[in-house]
Protein backbone atom coordinates (compact mmCIF):
# COMPACT_ATOMS: atom_id res chain seq x y z
CA UNK A 1 0.00 0.00 0.00
CA UNK A 2 1.20 4.02 -0.60
CA UNK A 3 2.28 5.16 2.18
CA UNK A 4 -0.64 8.43 3.05
CA UNK A 5 -1.14 10.82 5.08
CA UNK A 6 -5.02 10.38 5.82
CA UNK A 7 -6.00 13.14 7.50
CA UNK A 8 -9.43 15.47 7.41
CA UNK A 9 -9.55 17.56 4.35
CA UNK A 10 -12.63 19.13 5.24
CA UNK A 11 -11.61 22.54 4.04
CA UNK A 12 -12.31 21.46 1.20
CA UNK A 13 -16.02 21.11 1.55
CA UNK A 14 -17.87 23.73 -0.42
CA UNK A 15 -19.87 25.92 0.73
CA UNK A 16 -22.15 25.41 -2.71
CA UNK A 17 -25.49 23.93 -2.19
CA UNK A 18 -27.94 22.99 -4.71
CA UNK A 19 -28.86 19.68 -7.11
CA UNK A 20 -25.05 20.23 -8.61
CA UNK A 21 -23.12 20.87 -4.98
CA UNK A 22 -19.95 19.43 -4.83
CA UNK A 23 -20.08 15.88 -2.69
CA UNK A 24 -18.68 17.11 0.80
CA UNK A 25 -15.66 15.78 2.20
CA UNK A 26 -16.47 13.08 5.16
CA UNK A 27 -13.94 11.77 8.11
CA UNK A 28 -11.06 9.73 7.02
CA UNK A 29 -11.62 6.25 6.52
CA UNK A 30 -9.29 3.86 8.87
CA UNK A 31 -5.30 3.32 7.29
CA UNK A 32 -6.04 -0.70 6.63
CA UNK A 33 -9.39 0.21 4.29
CA UNK A 34 -7.61 3.04 2.05
CA UNK A 35 -6.24 0.87 0.26
CA UNK A 36 -9.22 -1.84 -1.03
CA UNK A 37 -11.51 0.98 -1.10
CA UNK A 38 -9.52 2.68 -3.20
CA UNK A 39 -8.95 -0.35 -5.87
CA UNK A 40 -12.61 -0.68 -5.84
CA UNK A 41 -14.07 2.75 -6.33
CA UNK A 42 -11.20 3.71 -8.62
CA UNK A 43 -12.61 0.98 -11.11
CA UNK A 44 -16.36 1.94 -10.48
CA UNK A 45 -15.91 5.45 -11.25
CA UNK A 46 -14.25 4.94 -14.32
CA UNK A 47 -16.82 2.58 -15.56
CA UNK A 48 -19.23 5.07 -14.65
CA UNK A 49 -17.79 7.47 -16.61
CA UNK A 50 -17.43 5.06 -19.42
CA UNK A 51 -20.30 4.30 -19.95
CA UNK A 52 -22.08 7.19 -19.19
CA UNK A 53 -20.22 8.90 -21.81
CA UNK A 54 -20.91 6.16 -24.39
CA UNK A 55 -24.70 6.84 -23.32
CA UNK A 56 -23.97 10.10 -24.43
CA UNK A 57 -23.18 9.27 -27.60
CA UNK A 58 -26.28 7.40 -27.58
CA UNK A 59 -28.16 10.32 -28.34
CA UNK A 60 -26.19 12.53 -30.54
CA UNK A 61 -26.08 11.64 -33.78
CA UNK A 62 -29.97 10.51 -34.09
CA UNK A 63 -30.64 13.44 -36.45
CA UNK A 64 -28.38 12.25 -39.07
CA UNK A 65 -30.18 8.79 -39.28
CA UNK A 66 -33.79 10.63 -39.29
CA UNK A 67 -32.60 13.03 -42.40
CA UNK A 68 -33.69 10.64 -44.72
CA UNK A 69 -37.09 10.53 -43.42
CA UNK A 70 -37.63 14.22 -43.38
CA UNK A 71 -36.08 14.51 -46.91
CA UNK A 72 -38.94 12.42 -47.80
CA UNK A 73 -41.55 14.14 -46.23
CA UNK A 74 -39.93 17.70 -48.48
CA UNK A 75 -37.45 19.43 -46.25
CA UNK A 76 -33.99 19.84 -48.37
CA UNK A 77 -30.51 18.97 -47.34
CA UNK A 78 -29.61 22.57 -46.87
CA UNK A 79 -32.26 23.70 -44.51
CA UNK A 80 -31.63 20.44 -42.56
CA UNK A 81 -27.80 21.12 -42.98
CA UNK A 82 -28.50 24.41 -40.94
CA UNK A 83 -30.67 22.57 -38.32
CA UNK A 84 -27.84 19.84 -37.78
CA UNK A 85 -25.43 22.73 -36.77
CA UNK A 86 -27.09 23.78 -33.70
CA UNK A 87 -25.51 20.75 -32.18
CA UNK A 88 -22.12 21.40 -32.92
CA UNK A 89 -22.35 25.10 -32.18
CA UNK A 90 -23.93 24.58 -29.18
CA UNK A 91 -21.94 21.34 -28.06
CA UNK A 92 -18.69 23.76 -28.71
CA UNK A 93 -20.16 26.66 -26.48
CA UNK A 94 -21.05 24.33 -23.70
CA UNK A 95 -18.24 22.46 -23.20
CA UNK A 96 -16.46 25.68 -22.12
CA UNK A 97 -19.44 27.39 -20.47
CA UNK A 98 -20.78 24.01 -18.53
CA UNK A 99 -17.40 23.01 -18.20
CA UNK A 100 -16.84 25.74 -15.64
CA UNK A 101 -20.60 24.57 -13.64
CA UNK A 102 -18.93 21.31 -13.82
CA UNK A 103 -15.79 22.37 -12.09
CA UNK A 104 -17.54 23.65 -9.08
CA UNK A 105 -20.30 20.57 -9.35
CA UNK A 106 -20.87 17.04 -8.37
CA UNK A 107 -19.73 15.00 -11.39
CA UNK A 108 -21.88 12.31 -10.30
CA UNK A 109 -25.43 13.87 -10.57
CA UNK A 110 -23.97 16.65 -13.22
CA UNK A 111 -22.79 13.83 -16.18
CA UNK A 112 -26.09 11.88 -15.23
CA UNK A 113 -28.49 15.17 -15.51
CA UNK A 114 -27.17 16.26 -19.00
CA UNK A 115 -27.42 12.93 -20.20
CA UNK A 116 -31.01 12.60 -18.67
CA UNK A 117 -32.07 16.34 -20.15
CA UNK A 118 -30.12 14.98 -24.29
CA UNK A 119 -32.11 11.64 -23.43
CA UNK A 120 -35.39 13.82 -22.99
CA UNK A 121 -34.75 15.83 -25.63
CA UNK A 122 -34.07 13.28 -28.32
CA UNK A 123 -37.52 11.09 -26.64
CA UNK A 124 -39.39 14.49 -27.36
CA UNK A 125 -38.27 14.93 -30.71
CA UNK A 126 -39.46 11.17 -31.38
CA UNK A 127 -43.19 11.58 -29.83
CA UNK A 128 -44.06 15.20 -30.68
CA UNK A 129 -45.35 15.90 -34.32
CA UNK A 130 -44.24 19.96 -32.98
CA UNK A 131 -40.46 18.96 -32.82
CA UNK A 132 -39.84 18.43 -36.20
CA UNK A 133 -43.03 21.07 -37.56
CA UNK A 134 -40.09 23.19 -38.98
CA UNK A 135 -36.68 23.72 -39.49
CA UNK A 136 -36.45 26.54 -36.90
CA UNK A 137 -38.06 24.34 -34.17
CA UNK A 138 -35.66 20.96 -35.18
CA UNK A 139 -32.33 23.94 -35.02
CA UNK A 140 -33.55 25.31 -31.50
CA UNK A 141 -34.05 21.18 -30.31
CA UNK A 142 -30.97 20.26 -31.31
CA UNK A 143 -29.13 23.56 -30.20
CA UNK A 144 -31.06 22.39 -27.15
CA UNK A 145 -29.42 19.09 -27.39
CA UNK A 146 -25.56 20.02 -27.99
CA UNK A 147 -26.21 21.99 -24.66
CA UNK A 148 -27.01 19.23 -22.94
CA UNK A 149 -23.99 17.39 -24.77
CA UNK A 150 -21.42 19.51 -23.54
CA UNK A 151 -22.19 18.14 -19.74
CA UNK A 152 -20.54 14.96 -20.63
CA UNK A 153 -16.93 15.54 -20.91
CA UNK A 154 -16.57 18.25 -18.32
CA UNK A 155 -17.47 16.03 -15.56
CA UNK A 156 -15.89 13.11 -17.37
CA UNK A 157 -12.52 15.42 -16.77
CA UNK A 158 -13.35 16.18 -13.08
CA UNK A 159 -13.37 12.81 -12.08
CA UNK A 160 -10.52 11.46 -14.06
CA UNK A 161 -8.48 14.13 -12.48
CA UNK A 162 -9.60 13.33 -8.62
CA UNK A 163 -9.24 9.51 -8.73
CA UNK A 164 -6.54 9.19 -11.64
CA UNK A 165 -2.72 10.77 -11.03
CA UNK A 166 -1.24 12.71 -13.94
CA UNK A 167 1.40 9.70 -14.50
CA UNK A 168 -1.44 7.16 -15.50
CA UNK A 169 -4.15 9.87 -16.63
CA UNK A 170 -2.79 9.32 -20.85
CA UNK A 171 -3.50 5.65 -20.49
CA UNK A 172 -6.43 5.62 -18.37
CA UNK A 173 -7.98 8.61 -20.75
CA UNK A 174 -7.26 6.73 -24.05
CA UNK A 175 -9.00 3.66 -22.79
CA UNK A 176 -12.14 6.02 -21.50
CA UNK A 177 -12.30 7.78 -24.79
CA UNK A 178 -13.00 4.36 -26.76
CA UNK A 179 -16.75 4.95 -25.27
CA UNK A 180 -17.31 7.57 -27.72
CA UNK A 181 -16.63 4.94 -30.38
CA UNK A 182 -18.17 2.23 -28.75
CA UNK A 183 -21.12 4.78 -28.21
CA UNK A 184 -21.45 6.18 -31.60
CA UNK A 185 -20.85 2.64 -33.41
CA UNK A 186 -24.15 1.35 -31.33
CA UNK A 187 -26.28 4.34 -32.69
CA UNK A 188 -27.05 2.45 -36.28
CA UNK A 189 -27.74 -1.07 -34.78
CA UNK A 190 -29.77 0.80 -32.08
CA UNK A 191 -31.77 2.34 -34.85
CA UNK A 192 -32.58 -0.83 -36.78
CA UNK A 193 -33.79 -2.36 -33.79
CA UNK A 194 -35.75 0.92 -33.10
CA UNK A 195 -37.36 0.24 -36.45
CA UNK A 196 -38.05 -3.55 -36.01
CA UNK A 197 -39.60 -2.73 -32.55
CA UNK A 198 -41.95 0.31 -32.94
CA UNK A 199 -42.05 0.14 -36.72
CA UNK A 200 -41.71 4.06 -37.17
CA UNK A 201 -39.14 6.94 -38.00
CA UNK A 202 -39.60 8.76 -35.30
CA UNK A 203 -38.30 5.74 -32.93
CA UNK A 204 -35.10 6.51 -34.23
CA UNK A 205 -34.91 9.70 -32.27
CA UNK A 206 -37.04 8.59 -28.96
CA UNK A 207 -35.58 4.38 -28.52
CA UNK A 208 -32.32 5.72 -28.23
CA UNK A 209 -33.33 8.20 -25.58
CA UNK A 210 -35.15 5.63 -23.45
CA UNK A 211 -32.04 3.54 -23.82
CA UNK A 212 -29.90 6.45 -22.68
CA UNK A 213 -32.11 7.13 -19.35
CA UNK A 214 -31.44 3.55 -18.43
CA UNK A 215 -27.47 4.61 -18.55
CA UNK A 216 -27.93 7.88 -17.28
CA UNK A 217 -29.34 5.98 -14.40
CA UNK A 218 -26.59 3.17 -14.00
CA UNK A 219 -23.70 5.74 -14.44
CA UNK A 220 -25.08 7.61 -11.27
CA UNK A 221 -25.00 4.72 -9.46
CA UNK A 222 -21.33 4.03 -9.59
CA UNK A 223 -19.97 7.57 -10.37
CA UNK A 224 -18.34 9.24 -7.00
CA UNK A 225 -17.33 13.05 -6.98
CA UNK A 226 -14.24 12.92 -4.99
CA UNK A 227 -11.70 10.43 -3.14
CA UNK A 228 -12.37 12.80 -0.12
CA UNK A 229 -16.01 12.21 -0.62
CA UNK A 230 -15.68 8.82 0.47
CA UNK A 231 -12.90 9.15 3.35
CA UNK A 232 -10.33 8.57 1.00
CA UNK A 233 -6.90 11.19 0.75
CA UNK A 234 -6.32 12.49 -2.39
CA UNK A 235 -4.80 10.52 -5.63
CA UNK A 236 -1.46 12.02 -5.70
CA UNK A 237 -0.98 11.45 -1.74
CA UNK A 238 -2.46 7.63 -2.32
CA UNK A 239 -0.11 7.37 -5.64
CA UNK A 240 2.74 9.78 -4.37
CA UNK A 241 2.75 11.49 -7.30
CA UNK A 242 2.84 15.05 -6.82
CA UNK A 243 2.83 17.49 -9.73
CA UNK A 244 5.09 20.23 -8.91
CA UNK A 245 3.62 23.34 -6.85
CA UNK A 246 0.99 21.06 -5.40
CA UNK A 247 -0.61 22.35 -1.96
CA UNK A 248 -3.33 20.92 -0.38
CA UNK A 249 -5.20 24.58 -0.83
CA UNK A 250 -5.83 23.09 -4.43
CA UNK A 251 -7.92 20.84 -2.95
CA UNK A 252 -10.67 23.99 -2.34
CA UNK A 253 -13.51 24.34 -4.61
CA UNK A 254 -13.28 27.54 -6.30
CA UNK A 255 -15.43 30.49 -7.55
CA UNK A 256 -16.16 30.82 -11.38
CA UNK A 257 -13.91 33.94 -11.39
CA UNK A 258 -11.04 32.36 -9.34
CA UNK A 259 -10.93 29.48 -12.17
CA UNK A 260 -11.41 32.02 -15.13
CA UNK A 261 -8.82 34.56 -14.13
CA UNK A 262 -6.68 32.69 -12.47
CA UNK A 263 -6.14 29.55 -13.71
CA UNK A 264 -7.78 29.54 -17.60
CA UNK A 265 -7.57 33.25 -19.05
CA UNK A 266 -4.08 34.08 -18.19
CA UNK A 267 -2.43 30.63 -18.50
CA UNK A 268 -0.37 31.31 -21.79
CA UNK A 269 0.23 27.53 -22.45
CA UNK A 270 -3.23 27.06 -22.68
CA UNK A 271 -4.00 28.87 -24.84
CA UNK A 272 -0.86 27.38 -27.07
CA UNK A 273 -3.05 24.01 -26.43
CA UNK A 274 -6.39 25.53 -27.83
CA UNK A 275 -4.81 26.57 -31.14
CA UNK A 276 -3.12 23.45 -31.51
CA UNK A 277 -5.90 21.40 -31.06
CA UNK A 278 -8.13 23.66 -33.85
CA UNK A 279 -5.49 23.04 -36.18
CA UNK A 280 -5.88 19.24 -35.13
CA UNK A 281 -9.43 19.58 -35.45
CA UNK A 282 -9.81 20.86 -38.99
CA UNK A 283 -7.44 18.24 -40.24
CA UNK A 284 -9.05 15.28 -38.71
CA UNK A 285 -12.96 16.83 -39.94
CA UNK A 286 -10.99 18.48 -43.19
CA UNK A 287 -9.87 14.58 -43.75
CA UNK A 288 -13.39 12.83 -42.26
CA UNK A 289 -15.83 14.65 -43.57
CA UNK A 290 -14.83 15.15 -46.92
CA UNK A 291 -13.53 12.09 -47.55
CA UNK A 292 -16.47 10.56 -49.31
CA UNK A 293 -16.45 13.39 -51.84
CA UNK A 294 -12.61 13.35 -52.38
CA UNK A 295 -12.40 9.75 -52.86
CA UNK A 296 -15.18 9.49 -54.94
CA UNK A 297 -14.23 12.53 -57.23
CA UNK A 298 -10.55 12.81 -57.20
CA UNK A 299 -9.71 8.78 -57.25
CA UNK A 300 -12.81 7.15 -58.72
CA UNK A 301 -13.68 5.10 -55.42
CA UNK A 302 -17.41 3.76 -55.83
CA UNK A 303 -19.64 4.32 -53.32
CA UNK A 304 -19.42 0.86 -51.61
CA UNK A 305 -15.50 1.27 -51.43
CA UNK A 306 -15.93 5.03 -50.12
CA UNK A 307 -18.04 3.63 -47.60
CA UNK A 308 -15.67 0.88 -46.37
CA UNK A 309 -13.04 3.60 -46.25
CA UNK A 310 -14.84 6.13 -43.85
CA UNK A 311 -15.69 2.74 -41.54
CA UNK A 312 -12.00 1.97 -41.16
CA UNK A 313 -11.04 5.44 -41.05
CA UNK A 314 -13.37 5.77 -37.43
CA UNK A 315 -11.93 2.25 -36.15
CA UNK A 316 -8.28 2.85 -37.03
CA UNK A 317 -8.52 5.39 -34.00
CA UNK A 318 -9.37 3.00 -31.61
CA UNK A 319 -5.79 1.18 -31.20
CA UNK A 320 -3.83 4.71 -32.43
CA UNK A 321 -5.56 6.49 -29.19
CA UNK A 322 -4.61 3.41 -26.98
CA UNK A 323 -1.00 3.77 -28.20
CA UNK A 324 -0.96 7.23 -27.69
CA UNK A 325 -1.80 7.24 -24.35
CA UNK A 326 0.56 4.67 -23.17
CA UNK A 327 3.40 6.42 -24.88
CA UNK A 328 2.69 9.91 -23.11
CA UNK A 329 2.60 7.94 -19.61
CA UNK A 330 5.33 5.24 -20.12
CA UNK A 331 7.98 6.54 -22.53
CA UNK A 332 7.37 9.97 -22.46
CA UNK A 333 6.76 9.64 -17.82
CA UNK A 334 3.54 11.84 -18.09
CA UNK A 335 4.10 14.42 -20.88
CA UNK A 336 2.07 14.71 -23.48
CA UNK A 337 3.34 17.36 -26.21
CA UNK A 338 6.24 14.75 -27.77
CA UNK A 339 4.06 12.10 -28.29
CA UNK A 340 1.24 14.46 -29.85
CA UNK A 341 3.95 16.14 -31.97
CA UNK A 342 5.04 12.62 -33.39
CA UNK A 343 1.27 11.64 -34.22
CA UNK A 344 1.15 15.05 -36.12
CA UNK A 345 4.43 14.71 -38.00
CA UNK A 346 3.37 11.28 -39.20
CA UNK A 347 -0.26 12.41 -39.80
CA UNK A 348 1.70 15.00 -41.95
CA UNK A 349 2.94 12.48 -43.98
CA UNK A 350 -0.14 10.54 -44.28
CA UNK A 351 -2.41 13.56 -45.46
CA UNK A 352 1.05 13.83 -48.49
CA UNK A 353 0.80 10.30 -49.77
CA UNK A 354 -3.29 10.67 -49.20
CA UNK A 355 -3.28 13.67 -51.63
CA UNK A 356 -0.29 12.94 -53.74
CA UNK A 357 -1.34 9.18 -54.78
CA UNK A 358 -2.58 8.72 -58.05
CA UNK A 359 -5.71 8.00 -58.67
CA UNK A 360 -6.37 4.15 -59.30
CA UNK A 361 -4.08 2.96 -56.33
CA UNK A 362 -6.88 2.18 -54.05
CA UNK A 363 -4.50 0.33 -51.57
CA UNK A 364 -2.44 3.25 -51.26
CA UNK A 365 -5.32 5.62 -50.67
CA UNK A 366 -6.96 3.21 -48.11
CA UNK A 367 -4.04 2.82 -46.24
CA UNK A 368 -3.19 6.76 -46.21
CA UNK A 369 -6.60 6.88 -44.93
CA UNK A 370 -6.54 4.11 -41.91
CA UNK A 371 -3.33 5.55 -41.05
CA UNK A 372 -4.33 9.12 -40.29
CA UNK A 373 -7.63 7.68 -38.72
CA UNK A 374 -4.92 5.75 -36.41
CA UNK A 375 -2.62 8.49 -35.62
CA UNK A 376 -5.08 12.03 -35.29
CA UNK A 377 -7.36 10.47 -32.91
CA UNK A 378 -4.20 10.10 -30.35
CA UNK A 379 -3.31 13.66 -30.36
CA UNK A 380 -7.39 14.72 -30.17
CA UNK A 381 -7.16 12.74 -26.59
CA UNK A 382 -3.87 13.66 -25.86
CA UNK A 383 -5.18 17.49 -26.00
CA UNK A 384 -7.07 17.23 -23.48
CA UNK A 385 -5.28 15.32 -21.38
CA UNK A 386 -2.46 17.78 -21.02
CA UNK A 387 -5.18 20.37 -20.53
CA UNK A 388 -6.28 18.40 -17.62
CA UNK A 389 -3.15 18.25 -16.31
CA UNK A 390 -1.57 21.95 -16.44
CA UNK A 391 -4.25 23.55 -14.47
CA UNK A 392 -5.64 22.54 -10.78
CA UNK A 393 -8.33 19.79 -10.30
CA UNK A 394 -10.97 22.22 -9.61
CA UNK A 395 -10.04 24.28 -12.94
CA UNK A 396 -10.17 21.11 -15.51
CA UNK A 397 -13.16 21.15 -16.64
CA UNK A 398 -13.28 24.78 -17.77
CA UNK A 399 -9.57 24.16 -19.20
CA UNK A 400 -10.65 21.34 -21.03
CA UNK A 401 -13.26 23.11 -22.03
CA UNK A 402 -11.54 25.98 -23.89
CA UNK A 403 -9.72 23.63 -25.82
CA UNK A 404 -12.91 21.75 -26.92
CA UNK A 405 -14.11 25.36 -27.80
CA UNK A 406 -11.36 25.87 -30.10
CA UNK A 407 -11.46 22.31 -31.36
CA UNK A 408 -14.95 22.23 -32.48
CA UNK A 409 -15.69 26.33 -33.42
CA UNK A 410 -11.96 26.81 -34.56
CA UNK A 411 -11.73 23.16 -36.37
CA UNK A 412 -14.43 21.29 -37.21
CA UNK A 413 -16.74 24.22 -38.04
CA UNK A 414 -14.00 26.10 -39.73
CA UNK A 415 -13.00 22.65 -41.86
CA UNK A 416 -16.61 22.61 -43.20
CA UNK A 417 -16.64 26.48 -44.03
CA UNK A 418 -12.91 27.01 -45.52
CA UNK A 419 -12.74 23.31 -47.36
CA UNK A 420 -15.59 23.64 -49.25
CA UNK A 421 -14.64 27.23 -50.29
CA UNK A 422 -11.37 26.73 -50.90
CA UNK A 423 -11.78 23.38 -52.78
CA UNK A 424 -14.15 24.87 -55.20
CA UNK A 425 -11.73 27.84 -55.75
CA UNK A 426 -8.42 26.58 -56.06
CA UNK A 427 -9.35 22.64 -56.36
CA UNK A 428 -8.62 19.49 -53.95
CA UNK A 429 -4.61 21.03 -54.18
CA UNK A 430 -5.42 24.00 -52.39
CA UNK A 431 -7.69 22.28 -49.39
CA UNK A 432 -4.63 19.77 -49.19
CA UNK A 433 -2.34 22.59 -48.58
CA UNK A 434 -4.34 24.01 -45.94
CA UNK A 435 -4.54 20.45 -44.21
CA UNK A 436 -0.45 20.07 -44.71
CA UNK A 437 -0.31 23.75 -42.64
CA UNK A 438 -2.60 22.65 -40.20
CA UNK A 439 -0.97 19.94 -39.40
CA UNK A 440 2.80 21.88 -39.44
CA UNK A 441 0.77 24.75 -36.96
CA UNK A 442 -0.58 21.96 -34.60
CA UNK A 443 3.42 20.60 -34.01
CA UNK A 444 4.53 24.41 -33.83
CA UNK A 445 1.54 25.47 -30.99
CA UNK A 446 2.57 21.88 -29.20
CA UNK A 447 6.23 22.46 -29.07
CA UNK A 448 5.49 25.72 -27.04
CA UNK A 449 4.32 23.74 -24.33
CA UNK A 450 7.38 21.44 -24.30
CA UNK A 451 9.62 23.62 -21.49
CA UNK A 452 6.58 24.46 -18.85
CA UNK A 453 4.84 20.43 -19.21
CA UNK A 454 8.43 19.69 -17.62
CA UNK A 455 8.50 21.88 -14.82
CA UNK A 456 4.78 20.73 -14.49
CA UNK A 457 6.33 16.93 -13.88
CA UNK A 458 9.03 18.19 -12.13
CA UNK A 459 11.67 16.87 -14.71
CA UNK A 460 13.85 19.59 -15.09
Amino acid sequence: MKTIDNTSTSSGTSPKKGLFAPAAHIAPLPLDRVDPEYKKLRLQVFMGIFLGYAGYYLVRKNFSLVMPDLIAQGYSKADLGFALSGVSIAYGLSKFLMGNVSDRSNARTFLSVGLLLSALTMIFMGVSSFATSSITIMFLLLFLNGWFQGMGWPASGRVMVHWFSTKERGTKMSIWNVAHNIGGGLVGPIAIAAIAIFGTWESKFYFPGMVALVVAFIAYLLIRDTPQSCGLPTIEAYKNDYPANYSESLEKELTARQIFFEYVFNNRVLWYIAFANAFVYLVRYGILDWAPTYLEEAKGFSVKETGWAYFAYEYAGIPGTLLCGWISDKVFKGRRAPATIIYMALVLVAVVVYWKNPAGNLWVDNLALISIGFLIYGPVMLIGVQALDLVPKKAAGTAAGLTGLFGYLGGALFANIAMGFIVDKWGWDGGFIMLVLACILSIVFTAFTWQREKRHLNLV
